[in-house]
C-alpha cells in the first residue's frame, strides 16, 4: 500500500514539473510590419525565399502595391534589428513601420 501511494505521489510530482516547464516554452510571438522598397514580384519573392529561413521566424505575407513586409516571429529567439540584418542581406531596403495610434 505504501508503495502504490509513493508511486502515485511521484507521478503527480512528474506531471506538475513537466506542467510548469512546458509553461516556460511558451513562445511570445511578435508581429512587426516592414516599410521597405520592393517594387516587383521579384522582390517578394526573394523577400520569401529568405527571411522565413531566420531563427524563429513563424510567418511572412509581403504586400508589393503598399510596399510592406508583414513578419511574425517568436520574440525570444529574434528581434526587429536581426530581421533588419537579414533584409540587408537580401538587399532590400526596410526600416520598421510606424505603428498606427487607434
Amino acid at each position: 500500500m505504501k508503495k502504490i501511494i509513493l508511486l502515485c505521489l511521484v507521478a503527480i510530482m512528474g506531471v506538475g514539473v513537466c506542467a510548469s516547464y512546458a509553461q516556460k516554452k511558451e513562445a511570445v510571438t511578435k508581429t512587426t510590419v516592414f516599410m521597405t522598397d520592393i517594387d516587383c514580384e521579384n522582390c517578394a519573392k526573394k523577400i520569401t525565399n529568405s527571411i522565413p529561413f531566420q531563427k524563429g521566424v513563424k510567418d511572412v505575407k509581403v504586400d508589393v502595391p503598399t510596399k510592406k513586409v508583414t513578419v511574425t516571429y517568436d520574440a525570444a529567439k529574434t528581434n526587429d534589428a536581426a530581421l533588419l540584418k537579414a533584409f540587408q542581406k537580401v538587399k532590400v531596403k526596410a526600416e520598421v513601420a510606424p505603428e498606427k495610434k487607434k
